[in-house]
């Protein structure tokens, strides 16, 4: 479904797909199947979006930002993808961020060109990130930091590494988190 004032100039877009009011996608954006983009977002030309991810309203995703199945972008969280911006100057190519399957971004959140936020990794709301986020991490602050590991389900892992709400548990191999199930 798009929605009548939404202005959509790519056909690359997935079954299920929903582009709710006043919003404008460019020509080369690829949209997955079963996504909900909500009003007032803007995505440019090289933007990746993979299946069932959800954007909140005014989001801009500008040209190098990927983002993998499952993901969920919070209401106002703004991209950047040019370190050295400047008026009517041009980088010959724009650097790529990438938001990794089924993490969150928090409403509000700044997301610096070029890092990577892990999978199921959680961004707190009004986070500045500016470095690459691994998996399961949650971050949050100006800038943010490591806070705590969060499981699958998005619950913040006790100390021992044991989700409190469905019970996984994860363990911690060659500094990386993962799952133990």
């Amino acid at each position: 479904m798009i929605h009548e004032s939404a202005d959509v100039q790519t056909v690359l877009i997935g079954n299920g797909t929903n582009i709710w009011q006043f919003c404008v996608v460019l020509s080369g954006a690829e949209i997955g199947e079963n996504c909900n983009i909500n009003a007032h977002v803007f995505i440019e030309n090289k933007v990746k979006i993979g299946d069932n991810v959800t954007i909140k309203c005014g989001v801009q995703l500008w040209d190098g930002v990927i983002l993998d199945d499952d993901v969920f972008i919070g209401p106002n969280t703004s991209f950047t993808n040019d370190k050295l911006p400047r008026s009517k100057n041009y980088p010959e190519k724009y650097i790529n961020t990438i938001v990794k399957k089924g993490a969150s971004i928090g409403a509000n959140s700044t997301i610096v060109a070029g890092v990577i936020i892990g999978q199921y990794a959680m961004i707190g709301a009004g986070s500045v990130v500016t470095k690459s986020v691994p998996d399961f991490n949650l971050w949050y602050g100006n800038p943010a930091v490591f806070k705590g590991y969060v499981c699958i389900c998005g619950k913040k892992l006790n100390k021992e590494l044991k989700c409190p709400f469905c019970d996984r548990r994860y363990v911690i191999e060659k500094g990386m988190i993962k799952t133990n199930d």
